[in-house]
């Protein structure tokens, strides 16, 4: 089974779709139990960065992320979930995050101009490193994103990366933690591959 995180923040209801599409079983849940119960966990988010933190910590599941990395489990953060698996973010203020990755969040608008923020629509992914989150996904191939801020100084968990101006933070791994900055649920074929090969991990 795998547990999508359900702390009030993100399209959960999507995600479980495509899940369920591809035969995997997923429940959405905010029961600290069921989500260590499960084989593979989903942190999903939508939105600020310390606002998040807020409701995590809020919903009881912020210790509850950091038990299920430490306990071996495949740990996905998606969007603003990936993010919130870095030391910390610089949006709006400095906040604290879940530091399983090392890194930062920071604003894309600090590192490119005469770009359009948010960086929003299909780039390609280029690979960094060999991950089994790709096992099912060829170099250059279109994924979606939709966000303002973006990891760095990541590179010890850094897999792939997009172009927007910059090298822009795609997807990190490091041992059983994975996070992508775009959104495999609206990534058509491409992430629906993706999530199959999380859903084999």
């Amino acid at each position: 089974m795998i547990a999508i995180i359900d702390y009030g923040v993100g399209n959960l209801f999507s995600l479980k779709s495509s899940l369920k599409a591809l035969g995997l079983n997923a429940v959405v849940t905010s029961d600290k139990s069921e989500v260590l119960k499960a084989k593979r966990v989903i942190l999903p988010g939508v939105g600020a960065f310390g606002a998040a933190v807020e409701k995590l910590e809020g919903a009881g599941l912020y210790n509850t992320v950091l038990e299920v990395a430490r306990g071996g489990v495949p740990l996905l953060g998606i969007c603003l979930g990936m993010q919130l698996l870095f030391d910390k973010s610089f949006e709006y203020g400095e906040h604290k995050g879940l530091s399983l990755l090392r890194g930062e969040v920071r604003p894309l608008s600090d590192d490119i101009s005469g770009l359009k923020i948010p960086h929003m629509g299909w780039n390609s992914l280029n690979f960094v490193t060999k991950s089994p989150l790709f096992k099912y996904v060829s170099e250059g191939e279109y994924v979606y994103f939709v966000h303002s801020f973006y990891a760095k100084n990541c590179e010890e968990s850094l897999i792939a990366t997009s172009r927007y101006g910059v090298d822009v933070t795609a997807a990190v791994g490091y041992d059983n933690v994975y996070g992508t900055q775009f959104h495999p649920e609206k990534s058509g074929d491409v992430g629906m591959r993706i999530l199959k090969a999380f859903g084999e991990l």
